[in-house]
């Protein structure tokens, strides 16, 4: 059984060294770079089989990480719901107008063909990977989508409270109806050949506060509880919720839950319980200097050392991150 998913499932037993990265396959790479160089499209690239399982393997080869995380996108499931998803350099993803009725209509038989390239790519990745290492699949949680499938954020920090208000008569219907579809896709992912799957609410910290039991901690322990009877290792990631994480661990208990950088590693190793704790290393400290970012890894493996822990970052990895820089930090871990 490789690291991960041992740690993941013996959350209350002896801690075993496990390393990845969040966006470990991508644009810091220049292996990465020139695939992507060839091919514009970046949902053509997810939807090719052969160069996503490629993609997947490129840091496993440079750096020989314990776990692969398939190379793919959250959007990858409003595509398959029938949005149109481009990407726009230097301003992110852009969605076509959101079409309820199109939406609620949606097959599982047509989604499922729509996302199949992504399986294959799992399928292909799990027979080149290592049997001892893990292969990780990934969803975005819904309120995550939503906030793209109904364009309400209105910058990085900020949502459309009006647009969000707007819509609330419908919000329930899609979430609900997001949440079967993202069961089916972490289904068929686990099917395809991965044993973990992650789940992103990168947008969590924007949710107001009287909404956040309904937009970020029940729909996310809807997909944990999917997972937990499918007997599926699961790591959720609540970026931005604070100390929110806490009510959210109680109430969701999945498997891991993967730290972002704010939160204070002292603070979560007293408060989150039962549960294996995942990351929490600010991804910028990669850019400073060795000796600052040695100190900062020592810091978080220190404070976590007697308890079950995956080293990883507090976000992915970025873009302008040397890879050699990747590497030191890795042989540092392994080594300490």
């Amino acid at each position: 059984m490789s690291n991960l998913k041992k740690i993941l499932i013996n959350k209350k037993g002896k801690t075993c060294k496990s390393v990845w990265f969040m966006r470990q396959a991508g644009r810091y790479l220049p292996e990465f770079r020139k695939i992507r160089s060839q091919n514009k499209n970046f949902i053509d690239l997810c939807l090719n089989s052969q160069l996503s399982s490629e993609i997947t393997l490129q840091p496993i080869k440079r750096f020989n990480l314990d776990s692969a995380i398939i190379f793919s996108d959250i959007l990858m499931v409003p595509y398959a719901l029938g949005q149109q998803v481009n990407f726009i350099k230097n301003e992110g993803p852009n969605l076509s107008k959101f079409n309820i009725e199109r939406f609620l209509d949606m097959s599982e038989r047509e989604f499922s063909q729509k996302l199949n390239p992504v399986y294959k790519a799992i399928e292909i990745t799990r027979k080149n990977l290592d049997k001892k290492k893990t292969l990780i699949s990934f969803i975005g949680a819904p309120w995550t989508l939503m906030v793209y499938m109904l364009n309400i954020k209105s910058s990085k920090a900020h949502i459309n409270l009006e647009k969000l208000e707007k819509k609330s008569t419908d919000i329930n219907k899609i979430l609900n109806k997001l949440i079967n579809f993202l069961c089916i896709h972490i289904n068929n992912q686990i099917s395809a050949g991965a044993e973990v799957v992650q789940i992103f609410d990168s947008w969590a910290g924007l949710i107001p506060i009287k909404n956040i039991t309904d937009y970020c901690f029940i729909p996310n322990a809807k997909l944990v509880d999917f997972c937990r009877k499918n007997k599926i290792p699961n790591i959720c990631f609540p970026r931005g919720i604070k100390k929110k994480y806490e009510e959210f661990n109680k109430i969701v208990k999945s498997d891991g839950i993967s730290l972002d950088y704010e939160i204070d590693p002292e603070w979560a190793k007293s408060n989150l319980k039962d549960v294996v704790l995942q990351g929490g290393l600010d991804p910028k400290i990669l850019l400073k200097s060795e000796k600052e970012m040695l100190e900062g890894a020592t810091k978080y493996i220190h404070i976590f050392k007697d308890i079950p822990y995956v080293f990883n970052l507090g976000h992915g990895l970025l873009p302008e991150t040397d890879p050699d820089r990747v590497k030191k930090l890795i042989e540092f871990y392994r080594n300490y």
